[in-house]
């Protein structure tokens, strides 16, 4: 993906990119944190987000919570649109694909969600929506 990057104007995860550039991919001791960067489905334009994670084999698990809003986060929609995305682990940054987890890896690996992230217990509590997980993998891998 080339072009100008836009990160997400939200004041807090500004700040969460600017944090995890500064600390070389690492804002929060003990969370597994990567910067997520799609095209926007409608605008064409770059935009890149701080999210959490967790491994399930080779591939990232993210959690379109959207803090538990009754709306998708534009990341994920995008991503719906165009699955080819770019993350930052750490200092490594690589091309991926990314997709929705089924029905059935998304009952398996909720758990594993909540144990890392425990506040998206909360955020399944607190909206109407089912909360998809995303599976990311790293471009020429599936999962």
């Amino acid at each position: 993906m080339t072009g100008t990057v836009h990160d997400n104007p939200t004041p807090w995860i500004a700040d969460h990119i600017r944090r995890f550039e500064e600390t070389g991919g690492h804002p929060r001791p003990g969370v597994a944190d990567l910067l997520l960067t799609t095209r926007g489905r409608r605008s064409g334009l770059l935009r890149r987000t701080a999210l959490a994670y967790v491994r399930d084999e080779d591939a990232y698990v993210l959690t379109a919570s959207n803090a538990g809003a009754d709306r998708h986060p534009a990341w994920y929609l995008n991503l719906l649109t165009t699955p080819e995305v770019t993350l930052q682990v750490g200092a490594a940054t690589f091309p991926a694909t990314a997709r929705p987890a089924t029905a059935a890896e998304s009952a398996r690996l909720w758990p594993t969600v909540v144990a890392a992230m425990p506040s998206y217990a909360a955020y399944r509590t607190a909206t109407a929506r089912e909360i998809p997980l995303v599976l990311v993998t790293v471009a020429g891998r599936t999962s």
